[in-house]
């Protein structure tokens, strides 16, 4: 619905001659601070869906140099201070530019009220999805738009290659509550091996500011979040980047997927499962 600031990695030949290393610092410190606008951005937004007075509203969230610009209707004072409160309390945040109109009718729109637990739910999923984009280590740095209407995900946006594009839409198709997924990211091979490249690089340069309990935390969520999986049967402890998943599953196959989806989380460098026990269901 609001994407996450798109992550500048065109690169031209010319430019991959000749980048000195003055430039080249200075890409990689460009590229991370708009990874951290991404980031910030993706927490002002799940935290309006998650709230319940907010999620109703449609409101635009954009970050630039510490300041959160806030756009879009909301019904009343209340809300507005709300919204700029729940921004500014965002780290990193130190200025809310709250463009937010009052409208005492917005929330008297068609459906409005009568959606609202479809609006919420929908809010949620969004504001879940874009979270899985965020942790994910291939998809965070995507310039990829979430949007849900009744339980229907549509993603838009471009990707850099078509593997991409698959994992996004499988991140959003197993999470629970979506009942379909219009994937119309496109794949763009331009620059595919020198955005690769550069992004290996920021992937090393930023390993290490993952904890062990940011690691444990989001692998946590991301089995919960699954569809498929009973993610609260699932220990989870992360030491030095490796993940040790302990628990009962009922088959192979949830077993490999909740190893694949720790292995994917930003700044995993292993995941041992030898404890996550699958059990022998009988026929009869």
């Amino acid at each position: 619905m609001y994407p996450f600031k798109r992550v500048a990695l065109a690169v031209t030949a010319a430019g991959l001659l000749g980048l000195t290393p003055l430039l080249a610092h200075a890409a990689q410190s460009d590229l991370q601070a708009q990874l951290t606008q991404a980031r910030q951005e993706g927490s002002i937004w799940t935290a309006f869906a998650l709230n319940r007075h907010l999620s109703p509203f449609n409101i635009g969230v954009k970050v630039e140099q510490g300041t959160a610009t806030l756009t879009g209707k909301v019904e009343n004072q209340v809300d507005k201070d709300l919204a700029a409160q729940i921004a500014g309390d965002t780290q990193g945040i130190d200025n809310v530019d709250n463009q937010l109109q009052i409208d005492p009718q917005v929330a008297a729109e068609p459906g409005t009220k009568a959606n609202m637990a479809q609006r919420f739910d929908d809010a949620t999923l969004v504001a879940t999805i874009k979270s899985k984009l965020l942790w994910n280590s291939v998809t965070e740095g995507l310039n990829i738009e979430v949007a849900a209407a009744q339980g229907v995900v549509t993603l838009k946006g471009q990707a850099r290659d078509a593997d991409a594009k698959l994992l996004a839409g499988s991140l959003a198709s197993n999470t629970e509550g979506v009942t379909d997924v219009n994937n119309l990211i496109s794949v763009s091979a331009r620059d595919t091996q020198a955005i690769k490249e550069q992004n290996e690089a920021q992937a090393d340069s930023v390993r290490e500011e993952f904890s062990d309990a940011w690691i444990t935390s989001k692998v946590k969520a991301s089995l919960v979040y699954s569809r498929t999986l009973d993610g609260l049967n699932i220990k989870v402890e992360t030491k030095a980047g490796v993940v040790r998943l302990d628990g009962v599953v009922p088959n192979y196959a949830e077993k490999e997927l909740a190893v694949d989806i720790a292995r994917n989380i930003r700044g995993v460098k292993g995941v041992d499962a030898d404890t996550l026990r699958v059990t022998a269901r009988s026929a009869g």
